[in-house]
């Protein structure tokens, strides 16, 4: 499977955590490209799972999205991505600046998260969160069409166990 983005890009990947987003962002990305929610905690407390420094990681994801950005450099936000509210507001970043925005989404079934999320050498997200986060994740998908990305990109089950190719083009924009 060959996924095309523009270079630059605001890629936003979807899922569940244990979806594979982190796996996925580093074997596809360079490591200075990747903004990633779990890293910011891990930076501000020590513990990439203390969700009481959520509010201050996501400021500071945020402003490294829109320095990146501003400086029109590829940017992948690894986050669960799953309410259109977050997504937006990064888009509206990405739109000011004249980049493309894709989104890869990770529709995994419900028991591979969990089993994916049980098998995580540095934290594991409570089983109950994992459930939510899933049951969300319909709801982000059925959304994604209209939101107006340069290409929506749905990873299945099949596709997370074959070799998938990200490929880079000329963006159009700005």
């Amino acid at each position: 499977m060959t996924l095309t983005i523009p270079d630059p890009a605001l890629v936003l990947l979807l899922g569940p955590s244990g979806a594979g987003k982190s796996t996925f962002a580093a074997a596809h990305f360079q490591p200075t490209e990747i903004v990633s929610s779990d890293a910011v905690r891990a930076m501000l407390t020590d513990d990439p799972g203390d969700q009481d420094a959520s509010v201050e990681a996501f400021h500071v994801l945020s402003i490294l999205v829109e320095g990146r950005l501003k400086r029109r450099l590829t940017t992948v936000v690894d986050a669960t991505n799953l309410r259109a509210i977050d997504r937006k507001r990064y888009r509206r970043v990405a739109v000011r600046n004249g980049i493309p925005t894709v989104a890869i989404a990770f529709d995994l079934p419900p028991g591979l998260y969990h089993a994916h999320n049980s098998r995580r050498p540095d934290r594991v997200v409570d089983d109950l969160v994992v459930e939510n986060q899933a049951g969300r994740m319909a709801q982000a998908l059925a959304d994604l069409p209209a939101e107006g990305y340069w290409a929506v990109h749905v990873l299945r089950e099949a596709d997370i166990g074959a070799a998938v190719d990200v490929v880079r083009g000329v963006s159009s924009a700005g």
